[in-house]
């Protein structure tokens, strides 16, 4: 028998519960032992429930739409499952809901008052024969019913979560190959770095970064504080086009034929250097949101120009600081971050930019999930060349480098898998004796087998 039903918040509230149920994970976990059939009336909820439930007992974690769909051709009911079918397709698309935050902490309470009234209807009894130690557990358990229970990744229990393919979400870089390197992109709360030298093209990086993204339809939020906004949009507009940014002003036409066709967003903000702090980003971020332009990655040019909440220090501590800030941004938004940095004096004449020739501290690479570095010295920004080194990569093999067309005009960049950058110094490396000779490869041999690897991969 229900004791009281949900349908008094109605139906789209529900739909919203569902689709907390079905997309957080730590909603799900808090709330599995108050959660009850009974507490819907709609025949479609109460399968949707139940699935839930069922396979949060056998996986520790939320179903995805694929088994559902599963689940759903099981039903003899034809007009049920058309019911089903359009009530996960309202959930699913209330998942990004500006309330839903509402909804979990609203639909929490409901399950915990339902709780506490069903053991104080089930005390009757119990006072009757004078069984009061039964009470206190009985109202003691209602009582604890729906806390916090995320206590993190559980290994023993999680490993469905752990290989689910939409356990990650990430934002395909321009290249292919390091799409591999980062098992797919950059993904949600990740930090990626390019280093290089002042007018090396880093911010060139950036637009063809963000504007492949909006190319495949994500929203992309670019904030800018060396370059004015207009000049930043004209700049995307140049890649759009394929047309000079030094001519784009005299194909509008060109301009206004191909960006309103763009499947994903973009959205350019300046702020002056030195005056905003990460903070400021937070806001924008979570303005932007409410303004219903959720960003799907996000892009700071460059994170060293922003402003330290240290009043006093040095100066590599002030830097340690934003670049703690802005990664914490990106876990706790749950979005991808890339910008850039500049290398030393000594950075700025190798051929190949290592992780020592970061400048004002070594911390940044440490910091990053993904490091790589654009070298590009006098000759190079004649014969519009240059190479890409992988610094550091949480996901995957890092240390090689490749050789990269880039026009700076457009922003368009070619990575040229097809052969490996080899350093005189990495050429001439030999094993450390005392090793047997199959024990080590050198530097070379790693690197060429690598080529060989992805090249397999493709």
């Amino acid at each position: 028998m229900t004791l009281t039903s949900i349908d008094q918040y109605g139906t789209g509230f529900q739909i919203k519960v569902i689709s907390a149920l079905l997309t957080k994970k730590e909603f799900l976990v808090n709330i599995h032992d108050l959660l009850a059939e009974d507490y819907f009336s709609n025949q479609g909820h109460k399968w949707i429930i139940k699935q839930i439930l069922d396979y949060y007992y056998k996986y520790h974690t939320t179903p995805s739409m694929e088994v559902l769909k599963v689940e759903l051709k099981k039903l003899n009911n034809e007009v049920l499952q058309i019911s089903i079918k359009e009530q996960l397709k309202e959930a699913y698309s209330s998942a990004s809901s500006d309330d839903l935050e509402y909804v979990e902490k609203e639909f929490s309470n409901f399950c915990r008052n339902q709780q506490l009234k069903k053991a104080l209807l089930n005390s009757v009894d119990l006072l009757n024969a004078g069984d009061y130690d039964s009470i206190r557990i009985l109202v003691n358990n209602a009582l604890k019913a729906g806390q916090e229970k995320n206590l993190g990744h559980e290994y023993n229990k999680d490993t469905e979560s752990r290989y689910r393919e939409d356990n990650r979400s990430f934002v395909p870089t321009p290249w292919d190959h390091l799409n591999v390197l980062l098992q797919g992109g950059l993904g949600s709360g990740d930090l990626g770095i390019i280093f290089g030298n002042p007018g090396g093209g880093k911010s060139w990086t950036l637009i063809s970064l963000g504007g492949v993204a909006a190319k495949l339809g994500y929203n992309v939020l670019h904030y800018t504080l060396e370059l004015g906004e207009d000049y930043v949009g004209r700049r995307y507009d140049a890649f759009f086009t394929n047309i000079s940014v030094n001519n784009i002003t005299k194909h509008r036409d060109k301009v206004d034929e191909i960006v309103p066709k763009l499947p994903g967003n973009l959205i350019i903000k300046e702020f002056p250097m030195g005056k905003a702090t990460v903070a400021t980003i937070e806001s924008h971020i979570k303005q932007c949101i409410e303004l219903d332009f959720k960003p799907d990655l996000v892009i700071i040019d460059y994170i060293d120009l922003l402003r330290s909440k240290r009043l006093k220090g040095e100066r590599k501590d002030e830097v340690d600081d934003l670049y703690v800030g802005v990664k914490g941004l990106a876990r706790e938004l749950k979005l991808p971050i890339w910008s850039v940095s500049q290398v030393n004096r000594a950075g700025a004449k190798d051929d190949i930019i290592e992780g020592d020739k970061a400048a004002g501290s070594y911390d940044k690479i440490m910091i990053a999930d993904f490091a790589m570095s654009l070298s590009r010295k006098r000759l190079d920004k004649t014969s519009g060349t240059g190479r890409f080194h992988i610094m550091k990569n949480r996901y995957g093999m890092d240390g090689m480098t490749f050789s990269a067309k880039i026009d700076t005009s457009t922003g368009h960049i070619d990575i040229d898998t097809s052969e490996l950058q080899i350093t005189d110094e990495e050429a001439s490396y030999q094993p450390s004796k005392g090793l047997q000779p199959n024990a080590n490869f050198d530097v070379m041999d790693k690197k060429l087998l690598s080529q060989k690897f992805f090249e397999l991969g493709k």
